[in-house]
């Protein structure tokens, strides 16, 4: 993981409020993720910074919920977006995982993409596309918990040749137009879909 910046969790808390005076209408998106932001001060300082013990949530091991980054990544024309069959949730999604400590969310949403997809050449855009408060079911010895993900544009260089990985079930480049109009997408999915044809690219 790499070294944390001390002023990290401003940075975010400065993401989170530009994003919701850019989103004024996802005032309840952004809202959760600023809570949390706040309860992870309260809580460091009422354990005196100690990290061996308060519940940091940019892991995974904060059971009740933590901070993920995800990839909305699209070819170099913009027209499609590489998605994953997920196969813990038998959907299909934007690629992006756990934070695993680190507060960068969109440099873990660039990892994300280069080891879910295989793809090299790829880069990130530093200003946060969008947010979604998921439900993630129970499974094995884990818990339901909430996951935070912030989402990243991750744009595609010269190879379209993807991978699939150990998490997928398959990848596939879809038409963004036609992710909007698919009844079976995801709700966020569609989302992403119809903010990025708005802004034309």
């Amino acid at each position: 993981m790499p070294a944390q910046r001390p002023d990290a969790i401003a940075e975010l808390r400065s993401t989170l409020s530009d994003y919701a005076r850019r989103w004024p209408e996802e005032a309840g998106h952004t809202a959760p993720f600023l809570e949390l932001l706040a309860e992870t001060d309260e809580a460091r300082g009422a354990l005196q910074h100690d990290a061996a013990v308060w519940p940091d949530p940019f892991r995974r091991e904060r059971l009740a919920g933590h901070f993920t980054g995800s990839a909305w990544l699209v070819d170099r024309a913009g027209a499609r977006v590489l998605l994953t069959h997920h196969r813990k949730l038998g959907r299909w999604l934007q690629l992006g995982g756990h934070a695993d400590g680190d507060r960068d969310l969109a440099a873990v949403a660039l990892k994300e993409a280069e080891e879910e997809s295989g793809l090299a050449g790829l880069s990130v855009e530093p200003q946060l596309f969008d947010l979604d408060r998921h439900w993630i079911p129970e499974r094995g010895e884990v818990p339901g918990h909430w996951h935070y993900d912030l989402r990243y544009v991750v744009r595609a260089g010269d190879s379209e040749a993807f991978v699939v990985g150990e998490e997928s079930l398959a990848l596939a480049w879809r038409e963004i137009d036609a992710v909007l109009a698919d009844p079976d997408s995801d709700d966020s999915m569609r989302r992403l879909a119809r903010k990025w044809l708005a802004r034309g690219g």
